[in-house]
């Protein structure tokens, strides 16, 4: 009677097995960037419902965590968008035409831009340029002057469905002399607030040198480190002994990196208490980490005379002349990004995330992207 049918067992076994095209789907197409996605929704009518979904958004925002392009800007100019592969980083519009009014660009976060109107209000815009998506921010409590020193905060987290992110910027104030102090912008209250830390000390922040790392945002100084903690909201100043460079992430700690005679030193915080220890003490502040040699026969002659524009755990972008270059830490591998550039450019690096193309809303003028 039961010839032909097959037992429980077989059944439940039979389970296991998927075919190739679901395992694709359910654990594959998540670690690919919304370039490449956006093709294969035309794959069949499966892909496209699968990728259409908000919890794909959000997998796919903690899966492909790598920066896969950048986008270069000189002040007043339209920015433009190079890319490390151009078979799957890609932007709809890379001069960001689609928000209201031209912007310069201030900071970037795991898929987000932080933008400033040119015009007005010099109102602030937080977009996804993958998906074309914006929010103009409310108008700011404090004055942050001509060209603000912000960092945007945005950290995709798999316990957090919703996207929230933050802005941090230092500015002078304007009630105490030589001294510096903090504005934040919440997206889940959607309004900013200046923080009741006012750091002293005649140091004047560079605007475009911020990076946060762990819950603490710096800035270079001419002369010193500043850092902000975000949980504390405290301040404090560290040594800086090196007058160029830039300031970066690496293996979850802030780091400085600087060109000098033909390579690329980076040298990571090791601590920030060494000014507090006693004399003869050997612990230093930084340690060095790697040194970079760029491929000569790449980069030709401007080995010697470059500058670093980004870096993080995967990449370094270096400026050389009116060209741009990568180099990749795993493969060491030097490669020519773009012949368009130039001294002054701002470099934001972009990952391809299609998390904001979900938003979360509060209420109507509550919405976030």
């Amino acid at each position: 009677m039961d010839r032909g049918k097959k037992s429980g067992l077989a059944a439940r076994n039979n389970r296991i097995y998927l075919d190739f095209k679901d395992i694709i789907r359910e654990t594959a197409l998540p670690f690919l960037p919304a370039k490449s996605l956006a093709k294969f929704r035309a794959v069949c009518r499966d892909w496209r419902l699968q990728i259409s979904t908000p919890f794909f958004a959000h997998q796919q925002t903690l899966s492909c965590r790598s920066t896969s392009g950048f986008f270069l800007q000189n002040r007043g100019e339209s920015p433009f968008l190079i890319s490390v592969d151009t078979n799957s980083c890609g932007v709809p519009d890379p001069s960001l035409r689609f928000l209201p009014e031209p912007v310069d660009i201030k900071s970037s976060s795991n898929g987000l831009l932080c933008c400033q109107g040119r015009e007005g209000d010099k109102a602030y815009y937080i977009c996804n340029p993958v998906t074309k998506q914006w929010k103009k921010l409310p108008k700011s409590n404090a004055n942050h002057g001509s060209d603000p020193a912000i960092v945007l905060l945005f950290e995709p987290s798999l316990l957090n469905f919703v996207a929230e992110y933050k802005i941090i910027c230092a500015f002078p104030s304007t009630d105490f002399g030589e001294a510096t102090e903090f504005e934040i912008y919440s997206s889940r209250e959607d309004s900013w607030e200046v923080a009741g830390e006012i750091c002293f000390g005649a140091r004047k922040v560079v605007p475009k040198s911020g990076v946060h790392v762990n819950g603490v945002v710096y800035w270079m100084t001419p002369t010193s480190v500043l850092a902000f903690d975000l949980t504390k909201e405290r301040s404090q100043f560290f040594r800086w002994y090196y007058n160029y460079g830039i300031l970066g992430a690496f293996d979850g700690k802030l780091c400085n990196v600087y060109a000098t005679g033909g390579s690329i030193r980076l040298n990571i915080l090791a601590n920030t208490h060494t000014n507090t220890m006693q004399m003869g003490s050997q612990t230093s502040m930084w340690l060095e980490k790697k040194t970079v040699v760029l491929d000569s026969k790449i980069v030709g002659d401007g080995a010697m005379s470059c500058s670093i524009l980004h870096v993080d755990n995967n990449i370094m972008v270096v400026h050389s002349g009116e060209r741009t270059f990568s180099y990749d830490f795993k493969s060491r591998a030097t490669k020519l990004l773009s012949g368009r550039a130039g001294i002054n450019y701002r470099c934001f690096p972009l990952w391809q995330s299609r998390k904001i193309e979900y938003g979360h809303c509060m209420s109507s003028s509550r919405a976030l992207l």
